[in-house]
Parts: structure tokens; C-alpha cells; sequence
């Protein structure tokens, strides 16, 4: 009886012991009262002071965030990184000032414009140090998935003649100014009534690397309500305009395991209606499915899984038309694209609002705001469980969330 105990008790404990494993420690940085913060599990610690911190970017592996040191009045925007090993912050150069950064997929190595040039961080005693130049002319860029090279954009202008296109070009992080290693890979034609963007960026890979989504930029009056979504395939020689939207990065997103892009689609600059999620399959032809239901808005949206996409909804208000603009209060919602049941999940109290699901693991996270102090405090719920706790109170902005 003694050993029968014994081999239960130890096959208990190896369950517990391999569920636990099994769970990954989620790590995020934040922004609370304009400095910087991380959060592993439930510690939290503050890395800076004295800084005026947003738009914090994790490095491929976790060791760095670069973030941006800014002013309240928006003047400046200069690029510092923070290190976890040294547990320090330090400029990558001196007074580098930029609004468009991202990390290489593949290593420490940050890309960054600043005005219309390209350039990739050197390294230095294994972190990121310096800088190389790429390419000149850039309005927009994205890493490929190899890490190796860029597809960058450049700007249409304005001629006599018409607007000219906007030219997407593939070219490799050592062209080092070398304008004959760019290679052209696609020519997008400018229509004031069909395609009219000025610029493109945000660009998004979809899983498997064949297919990438951008968003397009008018003149500013214009991109206020209505900006062209676009899909190319990797090698330019398929081109998809998917639809209209407003100019909000987060309401495009790619399926986890399939060729499907979930985007917010309708024009108009207030949120008070015509906002629809629609799910598009990128093949030879686009098909579109649409699935906010009448007399709602989604106003943002997340894949919960191949199968689930997680919705920020509200009812809409076409009452209003004139005065402050309405705040819609959203839940969330949950849609099964298989049997196209639509349930709520959340359910914030009067005066609050759900924003920003985002899906890790078995985890789903969300912001909870209070209307009238803009506090925000972020909501962690695992997919076993049926309630929700605050995982981090007081945050500036949403929190991003190191995925390995």
C-alpha cells in the first residue's frame, strides 16, 4: 500500500510539475506615468527616470528594449535602447531622432529612418552600437523574415502630369547607399478614385512569408477617414487592394496559421458606425466575409486562435451629429468562424471600456479603461479559466508583450 501511495503521489507531482512547464512566464514592457517598466510573472521593476517614454520595442530575443525619449509637446523623439543583462539604458548613437524603428527577426540589430534615410545598428561588445546607412529615399520599411534585406517604399509626388505611383523595392541591409542593389518589386498606380495613397507602410507578413499586407496614406485631410488596405505577394507579381479603413495599424492582422487577414473595414473618421470586421482569404482571387453584426462597430480585433477572432464592439450611435464626439464604450467578442456563433466575453462596468485584445499562448490580455480618468489597468484571463484578474494596474498605453 505504502509504494502504491508513494507511485501516486510521484505521478501527481510530475503532472503538476509538466502543466507547469508547460505554461510560459509572460514578460511585458510598459509605459506608467511616462517611464518605462517590465513585468515578468507577477514582479515588476521601473528602468528609467526623468525620461518621457512611448513606443517601447522588444529585441528578437528579450535582451533589449529600444524605446523612444520624447518631450510632452511632441518635438522630440530620440531613440534609446534599455538592456537587461547590464540593466542600463544608453543611446545606440548620439541624438538619433526617428518615429519608425523595428528589430530585426532574426537578430539585436535595430532598423530605424531618420528623415528619408534607412539605417541598420552596428554591433559593439554584443549590443546594438552605431549605426550603417541602407538606402536612401524611404518612406516606409519592413524587415523579410531572413532578416537579410528590406522591402522599403517611396513616396509618390505630386507632377504636372498627376500623381506618380509608389514604388516598393527590395533591397539588401548592406546596400550601404548603393543604389544598383535595389531591386524593384512592385509599381503601385495612383488613382484619386481608386487607389490614392501619397505612401504606404505598416507593412505585415502574413505566416508563412508569401503574402504582405500594407496600409496606404493620403493627404492628411483625406487619410483622416479612409486609407487603402493592399496585399502583395513576396515576389510582386500579385496585387490585391482588399479594401478601405482608417489608418489604425492594430485593425489589420494576419491569421495565425493561414493565408486570412482580418481587418476593420469602413471609411469615416468617428467611430460612431460603419466599422466591420470582414476576414479576407488571399488566393489567386480575394474572398470576403463580413461579420459585424447590423447596428454594432468593432473598433479593434485580435486572432484568438485559427479559428476564433477576438472583437472590441459597441452598439452604434447614429444619433449623434454634432458636440464632443461620443465615447464608445466596447466589450469584447468572440467570434467562431466555424459556426459563426458571436459571444461576449467581457463585460466592463458603466463608464469603462475594453480595448486592445491581444492573444499569447493560452492567455488572452486586454486593456480596461475608465472613461473619465483615462486610467488604464491591463486584464489577463487563461483560456481554463472563466475570470479575469488585473495583471498590470496603471499603464500608460497598452503593454507590449515579449513573444519568443
Amino acid at each position: 500500500m505504502p509504494i502504491k501511495i508513494f507511485l501516486f503521489m510521484m505521478l501527481f507531482i510530475f503532472q503538476f510539475i509538466s502543466v507547469t512547464k508547460a505554461e510560459v512566464q509572460l514578460k511585458a514592457a510598459f509605459v506608467r506615468d511616462h517611464q518605462l517598466w517590465m513585468k515578468e510573472g507577477d514582479y515588476e521593476i521601473q528602468l528609467t527616470k526623468d525620461k518621457y517614454v512611448y513606443s517601447p520595442k522588444w529585441s528578437y530575443d528579450g535582451r533589449f528594449i529600444a524605446y523612444i525619449n520624447g518631450d510632452e509637446q511632441g518635438e522630440k523623439s530620440n531613440l534609446w535602447m534599455y538592456d537587461t543583462e547590464k540593466k542600463e539604458s544608453y543611446e545606440p548613437y548620439h541624438s538619433i531622432e526617428t518615429h519608425s524603428f523595428t528589430w530585426s527577426p532574426v537578430s539585436n540589430e535595430l532598423a530605424y529612418l531618420s528623415g528619408w534615410v534607412l539605417n541598420v545598428t552596428k554591433m559593439k561588445d554584443g549590443r546594438p552600437y552605431g549605426f550603417q546607412n541602407v538606402s536612401l529615399g524611404v518612406s516606409g520599411f519592413e524587415w523579410y523574415p531572413n532578416g537579410k534585406e528590406f522591402i522599403v517604399s517611396a513616396s509618390s509626388n505630386r507632377l504636372p502630369t498627376g500623381w506618380e505611383p509608389i514604388k516598393l523595392y527590395r533591397i539588401p541591409k548592406d546596400m550601404n547607399l548603393n543604389e544598383k542593389k535595389a531591386e524593384l518589386l512592385y509599381s503601385i498606380p495612383i488613382d484619386e478614385n481608386d487607389i490614392f495613397a501619397v505612401t504606404v507602410g505598416d507593412f505585415k507578413w502574413s505566416h508563412d512569408g508569401k503574402w504582405f499586407s500594407f496600409l496606404g496614406t493620403p493627404t492628411p485631410s483625406w487619410a483622416m477617414d479612409s486609407n487603402p488596405l493592399c496585399v502583395l505577394s513576396f515576389d510582386g507579381k500579385v496585387f490585391q487592394d482588399i479594401g478601405r479603413m482608417l489608418g489604425f495599424s492594430d485593425w489589420f492582422k494576419w491569421a495565425p496559421h493561414a493565408n486570412q487577414l482580418a481587418y476593420i473595414s469602413g471609411e469615416g473618421r468617428f467611430f460612431v458606425e460603419n466599422k466591420m470586421t470582414k476576414i479576407a482569404e488571399i488566393k489567386a482571387s480575394t474572398k470576403q466575409v463580413e461579420y459585424t453584426p447590423k447596428g454594432y462597430v468593432d473598433l479593434d480585433l485580435e486572432w484568438l486562435s485559427p479559428s476564433k477572432v477576438i472583437v472590441a464592439r459597441s452598439q452604434e450611435n447614429k444619433a449623434w451629429e454634432e458636440g464632443p464626439v461620443p465615447t464608445m464604450f466596447t466589450s469584447l467578442f468572440e467570434i467562431d468562424l466555424g459556426s459563426v456563433t458571436q459571444n461576449q466575453i467581457t463585460f466592463p462596468k458603466e463608464n469603462e471600456l475594453d480595448v486592445d485584445p491581444e492573444a499569447v499562448g493560452s492567455y488572452l490580455i486586454w486593456v480596461r479603461r475608465q472613461d473619465e480618468t483615462h486610467k488604464s489597468n491591463v486584464l489577463i484571463r487563461h483560456e481554463k479559466q472563466n475570470e479575469a484578474r488585473i495583471w498590470i494596474e496603471d499603464v500608460d498605453f497598452s503593454p507590449v508583450i515579449f513573444k519568443e
